[in-house]
């Protein structure tokens, strides 16, 4: 089981190193992690050993899901998936949730995102830093499939 603990939010993010080190280990952005309206949190085991982050933005009604990386020493082990299922299982059921990814749209559909097309994302979540400007415009666009409750 994961825990998700310590949500950084805004100007609390500059002051983590860890989640900075690790992002930038895995290639992924922190040209924004110090803004407003995200929400990062570290996935601990059991055993209060780190094994990853995942980052939240609320876009309107909607999410935007980010910087999920697991640290090298956890990876082939399912942490990715808990670590997603974690971070999104307090939000809102109808809202929708998106994400940016360069190189592991695989392992996001499997656990249930499809990649759509641009003109099919609400507008807000297109003008979040990571989708207008980060992220190269060659990155695929994925949403949550997920029953409607």
């Amino acid at each position: 089981m994961v825990n998700l603990i310590g949500a950084r939010r805004g100007q609390d993010n500059r002051n983590d190193a860890h989640l900075r080190e690790a992002l930038h280990a895995a290639d992924l952005p922190t040209d924004d992690i110090e803004d407003y309206g995200r929400a990062f949190f570290e996935a601990a085991s059991d055993e209060g050993q780190a094994v990853g982050y995942a980052g939240l933005e609320r876009c309107a009604g909607d999410y935007l899901l980010r910087s999920v990386v697991v640290l090298p020493a956890h990876q082939g082990h399912g942490w990715g998936r808990a670590i997603v299922e974690a971070t999104l299982r307090g939000i809102d059921c109808s809202s929708d949730v998106f994400l940016a990814t360069t190189s592991a749209a695989s392992f996001f559909s499997i656990i249930g995102f499809v990649e759509v097309s641009r003109t099919e994302v609400p507008a807000a979540v297109l003008a979040t830093r990571q989708l207008s400007s980060i992220c190269p415009s060659s990155a695929m666009i994925m949403k949550l499939n997920r029953p409607r409750t």
